[in-house]
């Protein structure tokens, strides 16, 4: 959020004029702060040209400004490298918030039936779903699965899935950002693509996970 955004925002007046006033908590409870969560690591923040510490003050000087005896508190979540999921769902796990997300309608539990990888039909399907992925993505996943149980380096993955002269060769950070895309996609199985601290990347198949490798030749074209 830049401070050209905020200085564009709408007035209280505007924001309250004809809306009822709106009663969220029980007879005798009084409301005395709230709490945002705000989804948003940092490469993400870098990309839209700005730090989170500078996210943070900005929305500090949001809230005071529209109120100004509000107090503020900033908490950073912490989470494991690499963990798939929304992002806001891991801040609000991360600082132990349990409570079920507002206003948003209750969606029925997947039902879990696992991972499915069938490299010869260049499908994954994950709870019985077809996953989207990405040309670029499945070959990764594809990568790392035919050498499942070993470390294989960043230097690895780009000379073989970037050896197409055609397509500009990425550095080992885009590798990163690679990795951390598929696991997302991946949900609730983000883990089999394990980080090798100082090494690379690790397949580990899990009781859940199948991989069918189908008949002919090696889909492995590297």
């Amino acid at each position: 959020m830049s401070l050209a955004t905020v200085s564009t925002l709408p007035t209280t007046a505007d924001r309250t004029a004809d809306r009822p006033p709106l009663r969220v908590v029980p007879d005798g409870s009084e409301v005395r702060g709230f709490a945002l969560y705000v989804g948003v690591d940092e490469e993400k923040a870098r990309a839209a040209g700005i730090d989170l510490p500078a996210l943070v003050e900005a929305l500090r000087t949001l809230a005071g400004d529209l109120v100004p005896t509000a107090e503020t508190y900033a908490a950073v979540a912490l989470a494991p490298a690499g963990l798939g999921g929304r992002d806001v769902d891991i801040v609000r796990r991360a600082l132990a918030d349990r409570t079920p997300a507002a206003a948003q309608p209750t969606a029925a539990p997947r039902r879990r039936t696992g991972l499915t990888l069938d490299l010869g039909r260049k499908k994954l399907r994950i709870d019985g779903e077809t996953a989207a992925l990405t040309y670029r993505e499945f070959e990764l996943l594809q990568f790392l699965v035919l050498r499942e149980g070993r470390t294989v380096t960043r230097a690895e993955i780009i000379e073989a899935l970037w050896s197409d002269a055609d397509h500009e060769v990425p550095n080992e950070r885009t590798i990163d950002v690679h990795v951390r895309r598929l696991r997302a996609k991946l949900g609730d199985y983000g883990e089999v693509v394990r980080t090798v601290r100082g090494g690379g990347y690790r397949f580990d198949r899990h009781a859940d996970v199948v991989i069918r490798y189908g008949e002919g030749p090696s889909p492995d074209r590297f």
